[in-house]
């Protein structure tokens, strides 16, 4: 695995150099090419552009939480654009519940699964303390929310608290895949956790993205008759499955390997790929993620070749036409990029190329979702702009204990052109416009420190026995006393 920033920290300049040139990760991930890291940083200072007051607005206005989020991964994954990260993420804290729950249209006692474990994620991959973000220990909560052993088969599995008033909302492979990804990044990993992730795979190699059926929770995949494997599900579940191999759990290894082999399996010629349903045709969504996920299997030719085919749908200074001034973004299909040449991206349209751009860029990246915040971000041969922080308001977190929600097998509406999806909502389109914070005093907030991450620490160590003398070896332990 890769150098953590943290530790390159710890280690000084010298040690730091020496290791991140020979740094390659011991199951694969190779650094993209020059020019997609370039790619991937002009996506990164568009997408930055589009965040107002630290958020980035829904289709019809206000807030949305759950695509806010996802810019948030995006910019991490570059390592650009850190003061509207920063702010972005302070404004994530400073409204959890607006995002996991249904208080702020007036049902309370609702509890998103997959939206809490989604923020336990984040938090671990921006650099905050997943323990306490906005208040809430979103560790004690997930794990609180996960399908005891007096839940079968489906013990392990993400849930949310639901009210009479609620609904019902069945979980489904994303949010599992944040669970494991955020409870890995954050401490140890139940295995039931993972073990409920692997039955989600079929003996093809994909995976389902509905653990339900009309009938109910089935048992597996392969217990399901005609399940419906998907590329953006697989690519989730393999990325998560990744960081659960290297914390240690069993049968997570070999699943991810035989994830990988079923989406090399499912890749278009031109290197793109299309999910299921309404995604079905090729676009820059399902080609992002599933690139994201080949590279973090060590799948490098395959990674680039989905690469490229998302830089056919980037805009730039040179092929923008129209829509030259919003260079980096990426549009979700070719028709998108067609149009957007012709007459430039419509307000109506924006939505959508932001959604696009943020999931699409990971492909572009290639920093995998386990390791995002901890690896060093991809380089460019030059910089690129990346972007200038929108004024966002100063705001003081009012929820001050974590939730205690008692698991019930439910979950969150299936993704939308966005990477992760936003959690159900009683309304379908936009989030609550009535959350912004009454202060408009612009200050970055101040984040909390580097969370406890999953990954043993031991793996570092031998890389850098490996690379460095005795004498160096000598002064970095001298330094570590020191630092106690």
């Amino acid at each position: 695995m890769l150098l953590s920033r943290r530790l390159a920290t710890g280690l000084g300049a010298i040690v730091a150099t020496t290791v991140v040139t020979a740094a390659v990760p011991l199951a694969g991930a190779a650094a993209p090419a020059p020019a997609d890291a370039a790619a991937a940083r002009d996506a990164t200072s568009w997408l930055a552009g589009e965040f107002t007051d630290g958020t980035l607005p829904g289709p019809f206005g206000g807030q949305d939480w759950g695509l806010t989020i996802d810019g948030i991964i995006a910019m991490s994954a570059t390592g650009g654009s850190a003061p509207t990260r920063q702010a972005a993420t302070g404004q994530v804290a400073a409204h959890v519940r607006s995002y996991n729950s249904y208080d702020d249209w007036g049902i309370e006692g609702f509890t998103d699964g997959g939206a809490t474990a989604k923020l336990l994620y984040v938090a671990s991959a921006a650099d905050a303390d997943p323990t306490d973000f906005g208040g809430y220990d979103l560790r004690e909560v997930t794990l609180s929310l996960l399908a005891g052993a007096d839940a079968g088969h489906q013990r392990g599995r993400i849930t949310s608290r639901t009210t009479a008033d609620s609904g019902p909302d069945a979980s489904n492979t994303f949010d599992q895949s944040f669970a494991v990804l955020g409870l890995a990044r954050s401490g140890d990993l139940p295995q039931d956790t993972v073990d409920f992730l692997v039955r989600q795979q079929c003996a093809a190699g994909g995976f389902r993205l509905y653990p339900d059926t009309a009938d109910g929770p089935s048992p597996s995949c392969d217990e399901q008759p005609g399940a419906t494997l998907d590329v953006d599900s697989t690519a989730m579940a393999l990325q998560a499955l990744l960081a659960a191999a290297d914390s240690g759990a069993a049968g997570a290894s070999d699943a991810a390997r035989r994830g990988a082999d079923w989406l090399v399996g499912q890749q278009h010629a031109d290197g793109s790929f299309g999910g299921s349903g309404p995604t079905t045709g090729a676009n820059s969504n399902s080609t992002g993620l599933a690139g994201q996920a080949l590279a973090a299997a060590g799948r490098d030719s395959q990674a680039a070749r989905a690469a490229h085919a998302v830089t056919q749908l980037q805009l730039t200074a040179a092929n923008g036409g129209a829509a030259a001034g919003d260079a980096g973004a990426i549009a979700y299909h070719a028709e998108s990029f067609t149009g957007a040449v012709s007459t430039g991206i419509a307000d109506t349209d924006r939505d959508q190329w932001r959604r696009a751009t943020a999931q699409a860029l990971l492909g572009l990246a290639q920093v995998p979702l386990g390791r995002i915040g901890l690896d060093l971000p991809p380089t460019s041969p030059t910089p690129t702009p990346t972007g200038t922080a929108t004024p966002t308001p100063t705001v003081s977190p009012t929820p001050t204990v974590a939730p205690t929600p008692t698991p019930t097998v439910t979950g969150t509406a299936g993704p939308s052109p966005s990477a992760t999806g936003s959690p159900a909502t009683p309304s379908p389109t936009v989030s609550p416009t009535g959350t912004a914070a009454p202060s408009t005093t612009p200050a970055a907030p101040a984040l909390p420190g580097l969370p406890t991450t999953g990954a043993a620490i031991i793996g570092y160590v031998l890389v850098a026995l490996l690379l460095i003398g005795g004498g160096v070896v000598l002064l970095v332990l001298g330094r570590r006393r020191r630092a106690q």
